[in-house]
This record gives structure tokens, C-alpha cells and sequence, in this order.
């Protein structure tokens, strides 16, 4: 795995850069992110390139021998841009123009912009795709950060008219997809259409449906525009860096226009922003959530198809979260141990000095505005030595027999009707996956398109509009397979099936969902029924209960190698449900203390403790029987990891 830092050369007086570079390598960094901010730098003037600072930059950060991750800077596009088109600023559901003064300003629909961004991106490929330290180049930056997927400006409303004219034909057509008698919502032609934004009350579901996969297509090809220039020029790889919690495009798609796929890893700023409760984030306050980052690299591992890596990584105190805090010791090298644990090819730090001035002045960096080393430094050098314990585990994880099925269109209908305050379907996918990795089990992170006869045991935490041909496929790969609630509970056009939920699963689990209610916090269904909670289901079926003492009376279902989850189980009851399934599937899982987690890779087991028990790797290690490979390195600072040889 390579050790990078996100370095931004036009901050800093010419005469930093070479002992900048110098310091960078003799911490063992190898590869180093430049240029994803610097339009007004590159092209201060309409039409007038400056390309010697960035030349200047380039050679001196390759004469220290280091390689370049190139940015387009195509989320900041600079003033006199906008100015000259303002027509390329994004704007609000009520269509007011956002302003220039942050960054992400454009709009992905922007006929404008993407005449300039084509100009831009191949003014940089025809100049460094051919520099032998441009080793990597990403495309933009945090595509959709601060909410930016959507956007109701007129180029938009055009080109989500021509997408609806495109996918539909004719206006009968749409309207009777979509339902639009109801509440006298009929159109005529695909021009009375605007985006489902700034309505009275909820909007149209299959509107709103149609909006977000619009969008998503918008993010796709736009991101296509700039991937083609590159490779037309000869670039050697390309990434972009994706972010955590973040759903609001179809990833498994865009991964296929990458060499590699990267995301930035903020462990406690997420979770600060995320859903757990207070107790949970008081709990892993400096750490993260044990299954925060963890998620994520299998996830973008799967995006990948099986390369990625770490473009941000947190080093210490954000400036964006609700609350700030400083990671314990220990925590920055676990992360990036966990990283490589997980597959990464790459762990790039965020950034080399903190700086001075402007929005992210409190965010901190890997030295200090004064140049001193933060302690983020030392514990690069910690991760760096527990990595070399591991010498030989592989270019890869060990392979999963595990699988949990993540779906994008899945997260945005659930999203558009939730039918409860609390059903959030990516908590869902969260919880599936924490049933999983509680137990010890290795998992990979799959598409609906996944390859399911691959593994031994699949979660589908929901799959609203499922098909048919994906019950057959999954039927097909003769794994225990685990479906959560409101799986097929929807047409592909956001609409109930004519025969009732869970539609095409009827064919392998003949049950029948009547109806649903959900359930505000200190309610359960009843007396027989509290492992259950958020969500019910009552189901109808000719044949009994999936141990109907243990769930209630209709909450699990089972025939064959499919199980129905008719409820959004508790914690403590989806992991007791998933080791039964894990060892109906010939799975070994391990009971692990709470906070512990495992990954394996090659003949070495790594294990994390983000919990408070300072003896429980101990106690794993007992339990697997295994050796530390890392012992003669464990510190105070670095008790959270060990190493195991298998």
C-alpha cells in the first residue's frame, strides 16, 4: 500500500517545496495529490494558462521522487468564469442561483460548463499525461459534496424533459407509469414537466424517482466527459475521490469509468453527522464507529472491482463537524492499518500542513502552520511499522464467502417514502452489515449485477423493486440467502405491485404482505413480539413461521435457502439470526467483544479494538488460537491493533 498526502503547492512561497518534498519522502510517503483547487492559479485570465508554478511544482515533488495524483480542478471554477457565465452556477429547488464564495457552484446539467470543463481538462491532459511522475490523475473532487447533485437551473429542466422524452416515448406512456390522475397531475407533453423541487407537499414518488436517476445520469456523464479526455491523451490511471455516507449517485456505475476508485475517510466527522445516538457517539467519540470506515472500504472495494484506496484520511481534529474532537492515540495508525486490512492500494493523507487561513484553517494536517510535526506524523511511522509485520499477505484481502447487497435505487426510494421517521435504509445497510461483522466474518460489498455464486451467505438488507431475474440469479448461487423489509414492495416505477409485496419473491417464499406500520421509538408490536422495532409487517402465508417463539408469530420467514425479515429486527436479534444462517452456510464465525473487528488478508488476521476493553484483542486471540506477528512493536499508542499469523 502506498503512503500519500494531499499537498497544494499554490498555498505556500516556491522556496517551501523542495524541503516540503524532501520531508514527504523521508516520512515514507510516496505519491502526493496536486491541483484539484488551483483554475485561478492555472488560468488566472480568460484564455491565459499559467503553467509554470505548476510545472515548477511537479518536477520538484518528482526530483524528491515522488509521484503525482493530478486533480482537475473542475469544482472551483474561478471567479471571472462566472461572472462571464453565470449561467453555470447550480441553483436552490426554488431555481435562485447559488452564489460564488465556497465551491461546487456548478451545475452538473450546464451545457456552459461543460464546454469549459472539456477545455480545462484537455489544456492539462495534453500537457502532463505524458510526464512520467503523473502517475494518477482525479477527476474533480467529492462529486455531490454540500448537496449538489441536484440543481433546479434551466439547463437541467431541459435535459431532464429530454431524459423523461427518452426513456418514455410518448406522454401516455409517463403518465401512465407514473399514476398522474392522481391529484389531477396528467401533462400533455414532456415539456409541462419540471424537476420535483419546491412543491407544496410531497412531490410525485415516481417524479421524484425519475428526478434522482436523472441526476445520478447527469453526475455519470459529466464525470464520462472528463475520464475520456484523459484517456485520449494517454493518462495512466484515473480515480476520483468518493466520500462517506453519501448516496446520491449511482457509484457501482461511474466505478466502471475508473482505474481506481478512492473516498475520503473522516471517521469522526461522520460520525458526528450520521444517526447513531448520543450514548453511541459519546461512546466512540475519538475513535468512530467500529464499522464506519470498515463499511466503506468494502464498499468502494466492490465500486472498484477490487482497486481502491484512501484519497483523504483523517490526521487529526476536523473543522466540519458538529463537534471536533481529537482521535485517541492510536487511532490515525489504526485507521490506516485497517485500510490495507481492507485492500487499499492507496492511503493518502489530508493534508500535509494545516493551513493558515480561509475555511480550513482548523482542520489539521500532518505538520502545522509553523512547520512542526503534528501527531499524526508518528503515527504514520507506527502504521508504517505494524504494515512491515505483515510482509507477504497479498495484493489483496483473503476472499469473502460473505456478501451484503448495497443498491442505490434501493437507498432513494426508500428515502422519497420512508412511512416512518426512523426507517432509514442506509442505517439498514449499516446494521446488516455491523450482524456480519460482529461475528468475525470477512465481507464483500456487491451490486444487484454481483457475481452471487461467489459466496456462501448474502444479506439484502432491501431490495424494494426487486425482479425476478434476481431472484432466479440468487436462487442460482445455492447461498443462504437473507432479505430485510420492503424487499419487493415496489415496482421499478415506485409503485405497489398489482399482487402485493414482495412481489417476484413470491416465486421461492410464498408469502403475502397485507399491510405495514411504523413505530415510534418505545413501541413494539407487542408483548410476543420485542425484537422488533421501527417497522412491522403482517404477513400472510399457508405455511408456518421461521421459529415463530424466537421472532413472533409472522416477523421471519423462511423455505429453502431464502429468509424474509418481515420487521427491522434489533440488533441483538439480526445477529443472532445471522449466525444461524452463517452456520446453516458452513461458515466459522468467532463471538468478538464489543468494538472488536476483523479482516483477513493473506495468512494474517488484523485485529482492531475501537472499543474501551483493553484486554479484548487478547481475548481474541485466545479464541482463534493464532500468534502475534506484531507483538515486539505494541505500545500504548498502538494497543487497538494486532497482527495474527494464521
Amino acid at each position: 500500500m502506498k503512503f500519500g498526502v494531499c499537498y497544494y503547492p499554490e498555498h505556500w512561497p516556491e522556496a517551501k517545496w523542495a524541503e516540503d518534498a524532501a520531508r514527504m519522502k523521508a516520512l515514507g510517503l510516496s505519491l502526493v495529490r496536486i491541483g484539484e483547487f488551483a483554475w485561478s492559479r492555472i488560468e488566472p485570465s480568460p484564455g491565459q494558462y499559467d503553467w509554470g508554478w505548476l510545472d515548477t511544482a511537479i518536477d520538484t515533488l518528482a526530483s524528491a521522487g515522488l509521484s503525482i495524483c493530478l486533480g482537475t480542478p473542475t469544482a472551483t471554477p474561478p471567479k471571472w468564469l462566472i461572472d462571464a457565465e453565470p449561467g453555470i452556477l447550480g441553483c436552490d429547488a426554488q431555481g435562485r442561483p447559488r452564489r460564488f464564495g465556497s465551491r461546487r457552484h456548478y451545475s452538473f446539467s450546464s451545457l456552459a460548463y461543460r464546454d469549459h470543463t472539456h477545455r480545462i481538462c484537455t489544456a492539462m491532459a495534453a500537457r502532463y499525461a505524458d510526464h512520467p511522475a503523473v502517475t494518477l490523475w482525479q477527476t474533480d473532487n467529492e462529486y455531490g459534496c454540500h448537496d449538489t447533485v441536484e440543481s433546479n437551473d434551466p439547463d437541467a429542466r431541459t435535459a431532464f424533459r429530454l431524459w423523461l422524452r427518452n426513456k418514455y416515448d410518448r406522454i401516455d406512456a409517463l403518465n401512465e407509469a407514473w399514476g398522474t390522475v392522481f391529484w389531477s397531475q396528467e401533462y400533455r407533453h414532456f415539456d409541462e414537466i419540471d424537476p420535483p423541487l419546491a412543491t407544496v407537499t410531497e412531490p410525485h414518488p415516481s417524479h421524484q424517482l425519475d428526478w434522482r436517476r436523472f441526476c445520478s445520469d447527469q453526475v455519470l456523464s459529466y464525470n464520462a466527459l472528463q475520464t475520456e479526455i484523459l484517456r485520449a491523451h494517454g493518462a495512466r490511471a484515473i480515480t476520483h475521490n468518493f466520500m462517506g455516507h453519501f448516496t446520491q449517485f449511482e457509484h457501482f456505475q461511474m466505478g466502471a469509468q475508473l482505474d481506481l476508485t478512492s473516498w475520503d475517510s473522516y471517521p469522526l466527522g461522520f460520525l458526528e453527522q450520521a444517526w447513531w445516538d448520543d450514548e453511541t457517539k459519546r461512546h466512540y467519540a475519538r475513535c468512530g464507529h467500529p464499522d464506519f470506515a470498515g463499511f466503506h472500504h468494502d464498499l468502494y472495494r466492490g465500486v472498484g472491482q477490487g482497486r481502491f484506496g484512501v484519497m483523504e484520511q483523517q490526521p487529526g481534529p476536523v473543522n466540519w463537524g458538529r463537534y471536533n474532537p481529537a482521535p485517541a492515540p492510536g487511532m490515525v495508525a489504526l485507521w490506516s492499518v485497517e485500510a490495507f486490512a481492507h485492500g487499499a492500494d492507496l492511503l493518502s493523507y489530508f493534508r500535509w500542513r494545516q493551513a493558515p487561513f480561509a475555511q480550513e484553517q482548523m482542520h489539521s494536517g500532518l505538520t502545522r502552520p509553523d512547520d512542526t510535526e503534528s501527531e499524526a506524523c508518528n503515527e504514520l511511522r507506527l502504521a508504517q511499522a505494524l504494515l512491515a509485520c505483515a510482509e507477504g499477505a497479498g495484493s489483496a484481502p483473503s476472499g469473502a464467502r460473505a456478501a451484503l447487497l448495497f443498491d442505490y435505487t434501493a437507498l432513494w426510494m426508500h428515502e422519497i417514502q420512508p412511512q416512518g421517521q426512523s426507517f432509514n435504509p442506509a442505517e439498514l445497510c449499516l446494521t446488516y452489515y455491523t450482524a456480519l461483522r460482529r461475528h468475525g466474518l470477512d465481507v464483500d460489498i456487491i451490486s444487484r449485477d454481483g457475481a452471487f455464486e461467489l459466496y456462501d451467505l448474502i444479506l439484502v438488507p432491501s431490495l424494494p423493486d426487486l425482479t425476478l431475474s434476481e431472484v432466479t440469479r440468487l436462487q442460482a448461487s445455492g447461498a443462504e440467502i437473507l432479505l430485510g423489509p420492503r424487499t419487493g414492495s415496489k415496482t421499478s416505477e415506485m409503485t405497489i405491485p398489482p399482487d402485493l409485496p414482495p412481489g417476484p419473491l413470491k416465486a421461492v417464499l410464498p408469502i403475502r404482505v397485507t399491510s405495514v406500520e411504523s413505530l415510534r421509538p418505545g413501541v413494539t408490536p407487542g408483548p410476543d413480539i420485542g425484537v422488533v422495532e421501527r417497522w412491522r409487517e403482517f404477513i400472510q402465508a399457508d405455511f408456518a413461521a421461521y421459529e415463530p417463539g424466537l421472532y413472533g408469530a409472522d416477523i421471519v420467514w423462511r423455505r429453502d435457502l431464502f429468509t424474509y425479515v418481515g420487521g427491522w429486527l434489533t440488533p441483538d436479534a439480526l445477529a443472532g439470526l445471522v449466525q444461524d444462517l452463517a452456520t446453516r452456510a458452513g461458515l466459522d464465525t468467532v463471538s468478538l467483544p464489543e468494538g472488536v473487528r476483523l479482516r483477513r488478508r493473506g495468512q494474517f488476521v488484523f485485529a482492531f479494538n475501537y472499543g474501551r476493553d483493553d484486554a479484548a484483542l487478547q481475548q481474541v486471540m485466545e479464541r482463534l488460537g493464532a500468534r502475534w506477528v506484531s507483538d515486539t512493536l505494541q505500545t500504548k499508542e498502538i494497543d487497538r491493533i494486532r497482527i495474527f499469523a494464521v
